[in-house]
């Protein structure tokens, strides 16, 4: 883990010094691992937002539940100094403007954070990286560049080849949170598209069906014990292309 992780959390929690917030975004332009995570509670914390913000939590119920995590936190206040622990943004979300907390989510609140399922998670960290500016942590064409990059960042060793000639250019590659791993995520060029691959550890799971949300498409497939997603705005027919050529091209790695 970073040493500046718990730094990050309190930076996108609004909880720093001027001094402190300048630090770390000197830290974020070097480091992809810290990028990667910002970019994840950013997703996350747009991505309840959209979904709950025509909904309120009744007042009284805000209040009883801010009253006992307050009580809560007295006790246990010490011992939470001593490890770094911070308020998840979303209990600012219970007494902040708005009121955008939603009554049948607060039982999971209470347990931590609720997690999105895989397509929601998918789709955030798409749009998350292509309005960040920080879509890609390695850039480069050549494969043999980008796929030792993933060694000790990512829980997962994915296929990467260039497939210019067929139309995919290979951009580059960062890591992403999916599925609660640190995934693989190969960007690719098709015309005017971008096509984020993301690829993580699935053991004996099944791909999800394609399916389409927000507007993007999500193509998953499987080889061996790893779950790929190939996910873009681009169309059906051009996402299918590429997923079969990497289907290939990965069944040709794992051949003797």
């Amino acid at each position: 883990m970073c040493p500046e992780h718990e730094q990050l959390h309190a930076y996108f929690d609004g909880e720093l010094a001027p001094g402190e917030q300048m630090h770390v975004k000197q830290h974020l332009a070097a480091c992809a691992t810290c990028r990667a995570e910002l970019a994840t509670l950013q997703a996350g914390r747009s991505a309840l937002r959209a979904q709950f913000r025509e909904m309120q939590a009744p007042q009284p119920l805000r209040a009883s539940i801010l009253r006992a995590l307050d009580a809560e936190e007295q006790q246990v206040r010490p011992a939470r100094r001593a490890a770094g622990w911070r308020r998840p943004f979303w209990l600012g979300m219970l007494g902040g403007v708005g009121g955008l907390a939603v009554t049948a989510a607060l039982a999971f609140f209470l347990l931590f954070a609720p997690q999105m399922n895989l397509p929601e998670q998918l789709v955030a960290a798409h749009v998350q990286a292509l309005r960040s500016g920080h879509m890609i942590a390695v850039v480069s064409t050549d494969r043999h560049t980008v796929k030792p990059w993933f060694a000790g960042r990512a829980d997962v060793s994915p296929v990467v080849v260039d497939f210019a000639d067929q139309g995919y250019r290979l951009l580059g590659g960062r890591t992403d949170a999916i599925d609660r791993q640190h995934a693989a995520v190969v960007v690719y060029e098709h015309g005017a598209h971008f096509i984020n691959v993301f690829s993580w550890h699935a053991g004996t799971a099944e791909p999800p069906p394609d399916t389409t949300l927000r507007g993007y498409h999500l193509a998953f497939w499987k080889t061996q014990d790893l779950m790929y997603c190939a996910v873009s705005d681009t169309g059906w027919s051009e996402l299918k292309g590429l997923e079969q050529l990497l289907s290939f091209a990965g069944e040709r790695e794992l051949r003797p």
